[in-house]
């Protein structure tokens, strides 16, 4: 696991997608790059309000990571330096696929704040 992980992905408890991201088949993921933790979840299963970060972007799903690639970096790349970190909101997501991981690493790595995605329902 990186010393200092620059993304973390924080994902409904017993969710699709954090059965997915638990079992480390993304190389990101497996090697301590990105940091997955289970998040406070409501009785309907959704990740409850978070309680501290600067929401950037929110976007309905992870496919429009890659689509909104370019805004992604520019949002993440223009919000200055401070001790907050960044959120990107993802509204639901069954599973993120390595390419729109991609696209949230190569953001990330255009601040030196930590970036949360809140994947805020899990299927």
């Amino acid at each position: 696991m990186a010393e200092n992980p620059t993304l973390i992905i924080e994902v409904p408890d017993g969710s699709a997608v954090e059965r997915q991201l638990s079992a480390g088949s993304l190389e990101s993921i497996a090697s301590g790059e990105v940091v997955v933790e289970v998040g406070p979840t409501d009785a309907e299963g959704y990740l409850e309000a978070p309680a501290a970060g600067q929401v950037v972007l929110a976007l309905p799903s992870p496919e429009a990571l890659e689509r909104e690639a370019e805004e992604l970096r520019r949002v993440i790349g223009g919000a200055g330096t401070g001790s907050e970190p960044l959120v990107v909101v993802l509204e639901a997501a069954e599973e993120l696929r390595a390419e729109e991981l991609g696209a949230l690493l190569d953001a990330a790595s255009h601040t030196s704040r930590a970036v949360i995605v809140r994947i805020i329902h899990g299927a």
